[in-house]
């Protein structure tokens, strides 16, 4: 049998996320404050080789099936393009993902297509401009809506959005982003906010949760739980739109974790294996890497690195500690 990165509970991570910066062009206020953060500096930074060679590891050796590519921003990596190439070369070729805030799809969405990129997932919280501009400091949302269309021009379908609804903010767009979604043939999926921002200000009284966020929805529309046993792995449960063909998922992360039915493992910008996001151990596989040990010495380092990962992400123990780094130098 192949080697696999099963954990101590018997979970099999076949799901890489792999942050390729930890760099973006917004400063969304969950995620950063308006000056952004201090960035890796660049020799810390996996080159674009490096970034292969543990990606081949892990479909090669570790049965990994799906790779997706995250930030920061992925779309600011000089060398995305020819990573995904590269990725799709691989043998087994992985299913190959990417997570985005959509800015500078409209110049990529096609290169990545050709490159071997499979489907597309944009951040996307607001239908108002303004909104737009006070939550991401940034004045982008007509790059953003620009760039679904796009991905949606380009074939990567189906195109998903993830939003995350914030009090005060957002609250009460939930209908109206289903509704602009189900019209232009993507998929929604709602996620509640999570405790990874750099400011380390979440609460979880403030936060909009996935029953919330339910109760809108179904206020406009009829809403049929998709059957759960398909569900899987998968973190949204998901559920048909009046009747179909449309859907919607939500990612309870928070209130409704799934925990139990993980099977996803996180390789950051600087070569650290992370098993959870909430996690606050890291695995070190950049020294190993780039002292010269062989493809199997890396691919022991992280088995070993798997079986330590925890039940679960603890948030609600009242020990539970927010990790010290924030979502965007972790790689959704």
């Amino acid at each position: 049998m192949a080697a696999r990165l099963m954990d101590g509970y018997s979970r099999v991570a076949t799901d890489l996320r792999v942050s390729l910066t930890d760099r973006c062009n917004l400063r969304c206020s969950y995620c950063m404050p308006p000056e952004g953060l201090p960035w890796l500096p660049a020799p810390e930074v996996l080159t674009d080789d490096e970034v292969l060679r543990l990606v081949d590891v892990a479909v090669s050796l570790l049965g990994v099936r799906d790779v997706r590519f995250t930030g920061g921003e992925p779309l600011i990596r000089r060398g995305l393009v020819d990573i995904v190439a590269r990725t799709a070369r691989l043998a087994p070729r992985p299913e190959i993902s990417l997570t985005t805030n959509g800015i500078g799809l409209t110049r990529l969405a096609q290169p990545l297509k050709d490159a071997g990129l499979d489907r597309i997932n944009v951040s996307f919280d607001t239908l108002r401009p303004e909104t737009f501009a006070e939550l991401t400091r940034r004045n982008r949302w007509s790059d953003v809506v620009a760039g679904l269309a796009a991905a949606e021009g380009a074939g990567l379908t189906p195109v998903k959005v993830n939003a995350v609804l914030m009090r005060g903010v957002n609250e009460f767009e939930a209908a109206d982003l289903l509704s602009w979604c189900l019209e232009r043939g993507y998929e929604l999926r709602f996620i509640e906010q999570m405790p990874l921002d750099a400011l380390h200000k979440w609460s979880r009284d403030t936060m909009v949760t996935a029953d919330e966020v339910l109760a809108q929805l179904q206020e406009s529309f009829v809403l049929t739980p998709d059957d759960p046993r398909q569900r899987g792995s998968a973190p949204a449960e998901t559920f048909v739109v009046d009747g179909g063909p449309g859907r919607v998922g939500i990612i309870a992360s928070v209130t409704r974790p799934f925990c139990g039915d993980c099977d996803r493992v996180r390789l950051t910008a600087d070569g650290q294996v992370r098993n959870c996001l909430f996690a606050r151990e890291e695995s070190d596989l950049r020294t190993a890497l780039r002292a010269g040990a062989d493809d199997a010495e890396l691919a022991r380092r992280w088995q070993a690195a798997v079986a330590t990962k925890r039940p679960g992400h603890g948030i609600d123990d009242p020990s539970f500690l927010q990790p010290a780094r924030p979502m965007s130098a972790i790689g959704g």
